[in-house]
This record gives structure tokens, C-alpha cells and sequence, in this order.
């Protein structure tokens, strides 16, 4: 038998790893088809709107603060949507009622507050269709948007609120408002590097009242324009 040389054979095994490699290369950048990945895809984290960005206030308190915050808005000409919690909302209907007509968006932030990646398809369903049959009949109109509490989902969830007609949304960034009480650092998380098609997470805090006429002055000194996340949305390419 003819002795193979040891040229060939580091020749031989080096085109073995380079295919090796080559395979396993293709794998890794492929897309990703898991079903948690699948689950990601159908959620909305921003939209594509080249100069519009979304301010979204969830809530399940501070309905006075809420009624500020329409004020501002309205005095800006922006728009911007309301998640809103149902049993705050059930306890606040002249509240609901009068964000529909300031032309502000409504949408379900759920009923009780509950952890939404930890219940059942059924769960998720009961949790989110009681909202929104509860907020379209106190506000007149229909809901489209929901975004889960403490941005907490699972399959179900975002399946549930698909056989409800609603897309599940969360944010691009966020404030973190409910635990940093302060203005300026408001502010700065709401605007530093925005740009269009972003959605920003916010609630109805003291603080972050005092910054909102700064965050709207911002933006339209940045040619952007606060619309509501359904506008938002409209413009994103699925």
C-alpha cells in the first residue's frame, strides 16, 4: 500500500474542518424558527414611521395625573395611547370616556395586573377579552392594541390576543418612570437618541408630568411628531 504523505494528510484534514465550518456557519445564520423566536416575531416592539414616535402610558393608577396629561397633549397638538388596566378603568369610566374624546388612543393593558406569561391560553383570554369588551363599551370605541403587564407574555398570550383582534405590544425603551421619580432622568430616557417609529414606555407619574412638555418640545424640535401607536404601527412593514 502506498504510504500517504504527511503533507496530505494536514492537507486533507484541513479541507475536512474548513467544510466543518463552513456547515456549521450556515446553521448559525440561519433564521432563528424556534417557537419562542416564532412567538417574538408577532410582537410589536416599534413601528416604521420615519418621523412618528408613540408615547405609551400604562395605567392602573393616577387618574387625576392622567387628566394632566390630556391637557398637555392637547396644548402640543400630540397624540399619544392609553393602556389601560380594566379594573382602574371600571373605576374610572368619566376617565376612559374622556380620553376617547380627546382623540387620545385607547388600548388593554389587561384586567387585574396579572403575569400573563404564567397563564393559560384560557387565562390569557379571559384576562384580556374582559378589558376590552369593558373598554369598548364605556369609550365607544374599538380596541385594537394590547400590551401585557410588566411586559410579561407567552405564546398564549399573544396568540390569545390575536383570536381577540389585537395586536401585543411593548416598547422600544422605557422611562422606568414608576421607579425613578425624578424629571430630568425622565427626560433623558425618553429622548436621547429617539428616533422615528420608536415606542416609549411611560405612566402617570408626578415626575413624569413635570417632563412631558420638555419631551414634546424635544421631539418637535427634532422634526418628529408624537402620534399614537396605532398610527405608529400603520406604517410598519409585517
Amino acid at each position: 500500500m502506498k504510504k500517504i504523505s504527511s503533507r496530505a494528510v494536514a492537507a486533507l484534514t484541513n479541507g475536512i474542518l474548513v467544510a466543518v465550518l463552513t456547515v456549521v456557519g450556515v446553521f448559525c445564520f440561519l433564521p432563528d424558527s424556534s417557537p419562542a423566536a416564532e412567538t417574538e416575531a408577532r410582537v410589536f416592539r416599534r413601528g416604521n414611521s420615519p418621523d412618528g414616535v408613540s408615547l405609551m402610558f400604562n395605567v392602573y393608577w393616577g387618574t387625576d395625573l392622567v387628566y394632566e396629561i390630556l391637557d398637555i397633549l392637547d396644548e402640543n397638538g400630540a397624540k399619544a395611547t392609553f393602556f389601560l388596566g380594566g379594573c382602574w378603568a371600571d373605576d374610572n369610566a368619566d376617565c376612559v370616556k374622556e380620553i376617547a374624546a380627546r382623540g387620545q388612543e385607547i388600548g388593554s393593558h389587561g384586567y387585574f395586573h396579572r403575569e400573563h406569561d404564567k397563564l393559560s391560553y384560557e387565562g390569557n383570554e379571559q384576562e384580556i377579552a374582559t378589558s376590552v369588551q369593558y373598554l369598548s363599551a364605556v369609550s365607544g370605541v374599538s380596541i385594537g392594541l394590547f400590551a401585557p403587564p410588566s411586559g410579561a407574555y407567552n405564546d398564549d398570550t399573544v396568540k390569545a390576543a390575536e383570536a381577540l383582534g389585537l395586536k401585543t405590544v411593548l416598547w422600544s425603551r422605557d422611562t422606568v418612570d414608576w421607579r425613578d421619580k425624578d424629571a430630568s432622568v425622565c427626560l433623558r430616557r425618553a429622548t436621547e437618541d429617539v428616533a422615528g417609529g420608536e415606542l416609549i414606555l411611560m405612566h402617570p407619574m408626578q415626575h413624569t408630568v413635570e417632563a412631558l412638555p420638555s419631551v414634546l418640545a424635544y421631539l418637535g424640535g427634532h422634526g418628529l411628531r408624537a402620534v399614537t401607536v396605532g398610527e405608529n404601527l400603520s406604517e410598519t412593514k409585517r
